[in-house]
């Protein structure tokens, strides 16, 4: 398959559409990320997050009790969580759409850790999504499109995007969720051209900005790499964390961290530059949790970001 030109020469990630607009469950840099991030990643299995556990998490990461209200109503508002309940024992239930996100989420770091200890991944095949939808579907059309990236595909071409993911059933699924698989065409090369360029980490360096994510990891690996350290030296000298220390620390090691995921296309290791710090970045946010973990004070004290540590519990 031959593309001539693309529309915009390397994808700016999955938090970001090619025009710059907001996309995903985390919404803009400046709209309230950390809580947003502290939200979802109090997030039970079932999808719901309840309030007693939200609130007393907020108080001890110094956010006040207002921005957490504010953000949940800003996701209640669109149509990601559902209320029950009043006030600080108020539960918020994933909707569909939520779940949806939500699982997305998941899957990309199991993902990511599978193909970190694989060394490998992908079977040399593009896969293209493309569809004209009319403007009348524009909400629709938009999420569509923001899964698309957010799946870690690059725009080729107004409404054509590619991937070298099996992302065809996620795809399809979304699709038919939104009730436009009508207006989506899928298909499979392993012969991409574009502009010239067939060679495949040629492709993937000009689809994809990987300087950019490389250097976000790089600066997340500078930031902490002498965590682990500290707190071997602290078990050592039988210290715990208290909440106090060990949430805040949890919450803000996880914003530095999807600050390089969600940039992130999560492309196989047969298309990325040699060393990739991404894998590096992963086993010291591994490392740090495991031995933050023990060093707690509460361990009955709520999960957050459980994510992480389910994506490396599904590792053979």
């Amino acid at each position: 398959m031959v593309v001539t030109e693309t529309t915009d020469s390397r994808s700016t990630g999955p938090g970001r559409s090619g025009d710059g607009a907001e996309t995903g469950l985390l919404g803009r840099p400046d709209d309230g990320i950390p809580t947003r991030l502290l939200v979802l990643g109090l997030a039970h299995d079932d999808g719901r997050v309840h309030g007693p556990e939200l609130y007393r998490v907020a108080q001890q990461c110094n956010i006040s009790i207002e921005t957490v209200r504010s953000c949940m109503r800003r996701l209640v508002n669109e149509g990601l969580f559902e209320r029950t309940g009043e006030g600080r024992e108020a539960v918020f239930a994933a909707t569909e759409e939520g779940k949806a996100a939500l699982g997305v989420t998941a899957a990309r770091h199991v993902l990511a850790y599978a193909q970190d200890a694989a060394g490998r991944g992908w079977d040399r095949r593009w896969r293209l999504a493309q569809f004209a939808i009319p403007e009348s579907r524009r909400i629709d059309r938009d999420r569509l499109r923001n899964h698309l990236i957010t799946l870690g595909g690059a725009q080729l071409q107004p409404g054509i995007y590619v991937s070298p993911h099996r992302w065809e059933s996620e795809v399809l699924d979304d699709a038919e969720r939104l009730g436009i698989a009508g207006y989506l065409t899928q298909l499979s090369t392993d012969d991409l051209n574009i502009g010239g360029i067939t060679d495949p980490r040629e492709i993937a360096r000009r689809l994809w900005d990987l300087d950019e994510v490389s250097a976000r990891y790089t600066e997340f690996i500078h930031t902490y790499e002498g965590v682990p350290t500290e707190l071997e030296r602290m078990r050592e000298r039988k210290e715990m964390l208290s909440e106090s220390d060990f949430l805040p620390g949890v919450l803000h090691i996880a914003i530095r961290f999807n600050d390089c995921f969600v940039a992130d296309p999560l492309l196989p290791p047969e298309l990325l530059p040699k060393p990739w710090p991404g894998r590096s970045a992963r086993e010291l946010l591994a490392k740090c949790r495991r031995i933050g973990v023990m060093a707690r004070s509460d361990k009955t004290g709520p999960a957050l970001f459980q994510v992480f540590d389910d994506a490396i519990a599904h590792l053979p």
